[in-house]
């Protein structure tokens, strides 16, 4: 099991509610990811861990869209899934061409959506 999802799998153990769940594993990435860019050195293990979690638990979002059992309406589900091609494919041009300023869009949706979630402004 990735490391996102063993993160995923223990605050969902600790807490009921599953946005709020969600909120706090995109806040965790969020919090990586800002770590490097306040710290930013270069390309570093920091930075290939920060973007690796952060891929795998929006590869966890988009597969749950695709379960034909999601309760989300189709409309929502299709705007996680674009959400989620951004955030890959912004990840792959910070691996190929490092930028700390490339992190501040997938710093900001993840704040975002985890504010959604919780029902905060």
């Amino acid at each position: 099991m990735s490391h996102a999802a063993q993160a995923y799998a223990r605050t969902s153990q600790t807490t009921a509610n599953p946005r709020e769940i969600e909120a706090q594993a995109l806040l965790k990435a969020a919090r990586q990811l800002q770590e490097v860019q306040a710290n930013w050195t270069g390309p570093d293990r920091r930075m290939y861990n920060a973007l690796l979690f952060n891929r795998r638990l929006w590869s966890i979002f988009m597969s749950a869209v695709e379960e034909n059992n999601n309760p989300q309406p189709l409309e929502v589900r299709q705007n996680i899934a674009n959400i989620g091609i951004f955030v890959l494919k912004r990840t792959i041009e910070m691996q190929m061409d490092p930028d700390p300023a490339k992190l501040k869009s997938l710093i900001d949706i993840n704040c975002n959506i985890a504010a959604g979630l919780s029902g905060r402004p």
